[in-house]
């Protein structure tokens, strides 16, 4: 978010399932923090991978109970969070990061990251793709 010249308490716009807002924060940024995520391609995945966890709550009910291996089509795999079922799949979950993008580029990498979840659609679990835009910032949140 810094990189981008937000602050904390930015205003991060959601679309896709509902169309809601929430406010950013963290804490300061150190100059060792920034050093040791000094590649902006992994910072931005690792970035939307946070942004996305607390969406899937708030936009999808689930919370991310596993990663999930290459080849699957999906990042992670999605629980209730209930202490009966805690570790019970029971949606997947996509997420994918843009730096700076317009909407033409978020929509373009929503149909992208359906369209990558195939290999796990025999779970028969729904799937949410979550991309992040940190330009604005944005969030979409689709579900297949």
């Amino acid at each position: 978010m810094e990189s981008r010249g937000h602050v904390p308490g930015v205003r991060l716009s959601v679309r896709g399932l509902r169309n809601s807002n929430y406010f950013l924060d963290w804490p300061p940024t150190s100059d060792q923090s920034r050093r040791t995520w000094n590649d902006p391609d992994e910072a931005t995945e690792n970035g939307a991978a946070g942004v996305a966890a607390l969406l899937a709550i708030r936009e999808t009910g689930y919370t991310i109970i596993e990663r999930s291996p290459k080849g699957t089509g999906v990042d992670y795999w999605l629980g209730d969070g209930s202490e009966l079922s805690v570790f019970e799949r029971k949606a997947r979950l996509e997420v994918s990061g843009i730096r700076d993008g317009n909407d033409r580029d978020v929509r373009v990498r929503v149909r992208r990251k359906l369209n990558q979840t195939g290999p796990s659609d025999s779970s028969g679990l729904p799937v949410y793709v979550i991309v992040v835009e940190f330009g604005r910032p944005l969030a979409e949140v689709r579900e297949k």
